[in-house]
């Protein structure tokens, strides 16, 4: 099959039938119909189109080495620095349709499942891993690319303590209830699987540090397996107005708890079950830091610009642009683009050969996931501070369909636009900095990969700094 259409994504997602809930109702007839999904689902296969363009055939796909077939660049292993480079071209160009605001866009699953191909060293060493499952998994999503979501955080029930609870009749988190034959069973709950439901398959792997082997596992399973329920958060927009809410009804992607109900997992669909050192080291020592994080931040770059873009719009709409302080902030965000840029190429030109495959330098890529989640609320504040007022005085499409509309295009007029498009201008920067999507969003990007003081000591184990303390300890403090 190869590299699919949109109409092909949505159609198949239709045709699932998943079991998902959102607002208390569970969702009948065809999800991409459903107001809480319809945009981000109708987004999504725009970028599965873009693989059907032929005058992007090259960035966007390449020959699988199987079939022939022409298959999406975001499965492709990489071998060589240029590999890599076409990878961030491919994400970027899928990031440049939503602003980087689509954080599970299919480029990153599809990372991830690469990312287990490059670990495969890892399976072949440990009890209860299945590399082969790995290899025949992963050329099957490559052939009919398939979309995923993934899950693998544990519900929030007691963080002091390292245990989830054994008594049975407590079971919280999604753990290994029995094997048979056929499979393993998983009964319990995950968290939070971005555009949950809406996927062909969700990826469920466990992370670092579990004490208990019966929550130690990784597999994947079609999204309408039986038993699997998807029950959403309530939607951070409210509307299908593009105008209203131009980023919001555009690119929402929901998320969801993940509940297992005795759900069996067949064998040929588990990479790894029931063994805790295969978890830490993939966690720790295997390709998915390096690939995922390198992912991320080609995404994230995407996401500065349109902030930069945006924000100067809001000056040169209003024409404060000569004020110093407006200059100072719009700098701000010239130096956070700028430096994640720098980060995320430096990664490219380290990157060094692992195992066959041709994997980012890791310590650019730790140091731009420490910085971004520490730049991105500032960015937020500046564009509320470059916005102000004009962030509050928003009426909406309607209102400038009805007989107001003369009073809003001159009362709400700026120094280059009438009334309605200084209003959607000053939408977008809303629906960015302020509205539910956009607080969404700050969240997100504060936790994408972790807490930050967790990601700080990542940083403070991993980066080797004994060439340096060996140098002044050698050129200052040596006795003469």
């Amino acid at each position: 099959m190869g590299a699919i259409s949109g109409s092909e994504y949505i159609n198949r997602i239709n045709r699932l039938k998943n079991d998902v809930w959102i607002n208390g109702e569970k969702v009948q007839g065809d999800i991409s119909e459903h107001p809480s999904f319809h945009g981000v689902i109708h987004s999504q296969a725009r970028l599965y189109d873009l693989q059907k363009d032929q005058s992007l055939k090259e960035k966007m796909t390449y020959e699988s080495p199987t079939s022939g077939a022409r298959v999406g660049l975001s499965f492709l292993l990489p071998k060589t620095k240029k590999h890599l480079k076409q990878r961030r071209a491919m994400i970027q160009k899928w990031a440049s349709t939503n602003a980087g605001m689509m954080g599970r866009s299919p480029d990153y699953m599809n990372t991830v499942l690469v990312s287990l191909v490059a670990s495969h060293h890892i399976f072949e060493k440990h009890d209860h891993c299945f590399p082969e499952h790995v290899l025949s998994f992963y050329e099957q999503a490559r052939e009919n690319d398939w979309s995923f979501t993934h899950t693998f955080i544990n519900p929030q029930v007691n963080r002091s303590s390292f245990q989830i609870f054994d008594d049975p009749d407590e079971m919280v988190a999604a753990k290994i209830v029995g094997k048979n034959d056929q499979g393993m069973i998983i009964n319990g709950a995950k968290l939070l699987a971005t555009q949950g439901g809406m996927t062909d398959e969700i990826l469920v792997y466990s992370s670092a540090g579990l004490v208990d082997k019966a929550y130690s596992y990784a597999f994947s399973i079609p999204s309408n397996t039986k038993g699997l329920k998807f029950v959403c958060r309530q939607p951070f927009t409210n509307t299908l107005s593009t105008y209203d809410s131009p980023l919001g009804a555009r690119f929402e992607e929901n998320d969801a708890l993940v509940v297992f109900d005795h759900v069996l997992v067949p064998w040929e669909r588990v990479f790894h079950y029931a063994n805790i050192v295969v978890n830490d080291i993939l966690t720790l020592q295997g390709a998915f830091a390096p690939l995922a994080l390198h992912q991320v931040v080609s995404r994230q770059v995407i996401k500065l610009e349109f902030i930069l873009g945006v924000a100067q719009l809001m000056v040169d709409t209003i024409n404060s642009g000569e004020y110093q302080h407006v200059q100072e902030k719009v700098s701000e965000i010239i130096v956070a683009l700028e430096t994640i840029k720098a980060l995320l190429l430096a990664s490219e030109t380290g990157a060094q050969k692992q195992n066959g495959f041709m994997l980012p330098n890791l310590n650019p890529l730790y140091v731009a996931i420490n910085t971004f989640p520490r730049l991105y609320p500032r960015l937020m504040d500046i564009m509320q501070l470059l916005g102000a007022s004009g962030l509050v005085a928003l009426p909406t499409e309607q209102d400038f369909s009805s007989d107001n509309k003369e009073d809003l295009d001159l009362y709400l007029q700026s120094y280059t636009k009438n009334g309605r498009d200084r209003v959607k201008l000053f939408r977008l920067a809303w629906d960015t900095c302020m509205s539910a999507f956009g607080s969404r969003q700050t969240l997100y990007e504060r936790y994408f990969f972790g807490d930050p003081v967790r990601l700080s000591s990542i940083l403070y184990k991993t980066y080797n700094r004994k060439s340096l303390v060996d140098r002044v300890e050698n050129t200052f403090l040596k006795n003469d």
